[in-house]
């Protein structure tokens, strides 16, 4: 079988391109992508390729680097010994872009069928703002901020909300981002950048100004901003990582507030039940239940859908600001089998 794929051979380089797909070994099952969601922030600092020497950026990103993590879809095959899948099961994995992909079967989780694929889509995104929130340890009453708007920073915002907040101020210089926002649990929004933003907080806390501040943008810029928004003793709360850590500074008063900085990764959820609530199974039903309640909304973040062999095109919009706001998703439905 062939199978096409999106690929960064070099910085600034995209590929798409076909392969040969053997059937699925023993204990693997071999799935079809219906969709895979664009993660704006990583892959596009994939594809620019900058990365500090000794960062976990560069360790990860190797070219030609297969980008996305993101994937529904359909079980295509399956492979000696396994049970429990079965061809025609609707999955979800973290797959790269691509449209056949060979997986261990531990590896792909099953949709329930009251969730769709565009609900689905977002299970890795969702384990990394549940980092986030986790970290952040919010409680009942506290106030929020959110720095960046971008998918994660949507999460956010539902997760902040979820956990009790009070107050969840959304800050972003996209006014589209901001109705998101507010359409998902935001009590005020700020149309301006965090450079920008302590007058405007410091009217709406009455000079408190913030319990957590969530940083989800990953600029280097951004962290010493974020520092001048919370109140002392507050916590920041770093859930976009930046690829040159070496061009960011603390800024003034995390001493003398005694602030709390906290890093924030997906990989904090462990995929060992053992670990408690902070699992992925526990993380990923949790999300699907709040889905049925109607106190998460995730499906309505899909601003548009993009054919997998667009894909140059797809991330120059990205990268030039021209696409839709919202997340992105590659439709590999749209391809004819056997194309």
């Amino acid at each position: 079988m062939k199978s096409w794929y999106v690929e960064f051979p070099a910085p600034h380089t995209v590929h798409v391109a076909r392969e040969d797909v053997a059937p699925p070994g023993e204990g693997e099952v071999l799935c079809r992508s219906t969709l895979s969601l664009i993660s704006p922030g990583t892959e596009l600092a994939c594809l620019r390729g900058e990365f500090d020497p000794g960062s976990n950026w560069e360790e990860w990103v190797q070219y030609p680097f297969r980008p996305g993590y993101s994937m529904a879809g359909v079980v295509e095959q399956v492979g000696r010994g396994v049970t429990g899948l079965r061809p025609g099961d609707r999955i979800q994995s973290y797959a790269p872009h691509q449209e056949l992909v060979t997986l261990p079967a531990g590896e792909v989780r099953r949709i329930p069928d009251e969730v769709s694929d565009e609900e689905a889509v977002w299970v890795p995104l969702v384990v990394t703002a549940a980092a986030g929130a986790a970290r952040a340890a919010i409680t009942m009453g506290e106030t929020v901020a959110v720095l960046g708007l971008g998918p994660v920073g949507q999460l956010v915002v539902q997760y902040a909300v979820a956990h009790g907040a009070s107050r969840v101020v959304a800050i972003d210089v996209d006014a589209r981002r901001l109705d998101m926002a507010s359409a998902h649990g935001a009590t005020d929004t700020l149309a301006m950048t965090a450079a920008d933003a302590l007058e405007a907080v410091g009217e709406l806390t009455g000079g408190r100004l913030i319990d957590v501040v969530f940083e989800v943008t990953g600029s280097n810029a951004v962290l010493s901003q974020a520092v001048r928004l919370a109140r002392p003793l507050g916590r920041i709360v770093l859930l976009g990582d930046t690829p040159t850590p070496s061009r960011q500074t603390l800024g003034a008063g995390v001493v003398s507030n005694s602030l709390t900085i906290l890093g924030a990764h997906a990989a904090l959820v462990s995929d060992d039940p053992a670990a408690g609530p902070l699992n992925r199974d526990a993380v990923t039903g949790l999300y699907f239940r709040r889905l049925a309640s109607g106190a998460f909304n995730t499906a309505d973040m899909i601003a548009g859908r993009a054919s997998p062999l667009d894909a140059e095109g797809t991330y120059q919009r990205l990268r030039d600001g021209s696409a839709p706001v919202g997340a992105i998703c590659f439709d590999w439905s749209a391809i004819p089998i056997g194309d």
